[in-house]
């Protein structure tokens, strides 16, 4: 019992820098896969490319909810402007409220803002797109900031299946709890690791995100694979328009093998004769 014990406790990551809370080295993608195959949520799978959506815990609903009750909280703050002498009064016979009022207002109506912000153009969920024609992975990546008055960006990433290792950490919080998939990005040929992003966010049992590793070994690897994932029905996104747009050129090579591209390009200089 103390070995084993001791076996678990002194595990360490092969990469470095190892990832945070670190749980479990998945094998490689070479490798055999211990896990049978099995997706979680699936967008679209086919024999070129499949595109697994990463939704990240966050209540969503409720965020509507926030956003209503500030943005109808706003106007009513408002209203001791326009009382009779109101602004008078307080710049002549305190000055300071009068500050500390105007900065209250400015601070409701940029909560008000960032959750309107937050609602309206943060995409849920972010795509991850395998195309195993190119042996490339496309990862669709939104960055936010609590400051609503700069500029949220997204990023399209392109690495090469060969760089990428999977990866489990465990997170205990309070409002996240559980194991998370990760992939790590190393220089070729190296555990030196350049970039990392999520696959899965947080989910009780390990076995599951050790599936959908396994999943995207078997698949990449041009395996069969089963394409009825676990969980049948996609959480909401309570978005109210589209928030995810591909760059029309990752867009295309992302969804197509390299011989579609000299067929197209064939077919081109046909017409152009």
């Amino acid at each position: 019992m103390n070995a084993a014990l001791e076996s678990y406790f002194s595990r360490e990551s092969t990469l470095t820098p190892p990832l945070k809370n670190w749980e479990e080295d998945l094998p490689k993608s070479v490798e055999t896969q211990h896990t049978a195959p099995r997706l979680t949520y699936i967008n679209e799978i086919n024999n070129v490319w499949m595109e697994v959506p990463y939704y990240e815990d966050i209540f969503w609903g409720g965020g509507w909810l926030a956003t209503i009750a500030i943005t109808l909280a706003f106007p009513f703050c408002c209203l001791f402007i326009f009382m009779p002498g109101f602004l008078y009064e307080s710049f002549f016979n305190n000055f300071l409220f009068l500050i500390f009022y105007l900065f209250s207002l400015f601070f409701i109506f940029t909560l008000a803002f960032m959750n309107i912000k937050l609602m309206l153009t943060v995409p849920r969920p972010l795509p991850i797109r395998f195309n195993r024609a190119r042996q490339k992975v496309y990862v669709y990546q939104h960055t936010r900031s609590w400051n609503p008055w700069v500029r949220w960006p997204t990023t399209i990433k392109v690495f090469d299946w060969a760089d990428i290792h999977g990866e489990l950490s465990y997170q205990s919080g309070r409002y996240n709890q559980g194991y998370q998939l990760w992939c790590a990005v190393c220089q070729p040929g190296t555990r030196q690791v350049i970039d990392r992003f999520m696959l899965s966010d947080s989910i009780g049992h390990p076995k599951v995100q050790r599936g959908l590793w396994s999943h995207c070994c078997h698949y990449m690897a041009h395996r069969p694979v089963p394409t009825r994932p676990l969980y049948k029905t996609q959480p909401r996104t309570w978005k109210l328009r589209e928030t995810v747009r591909w760059p029309s050129d990752i867009d295309h090579e992302s969804r197509t093998a390299p011989q579609d591209e000299v067929a197209e390009t064939s077919g081109a200089r046909d017409e152009t004769r």
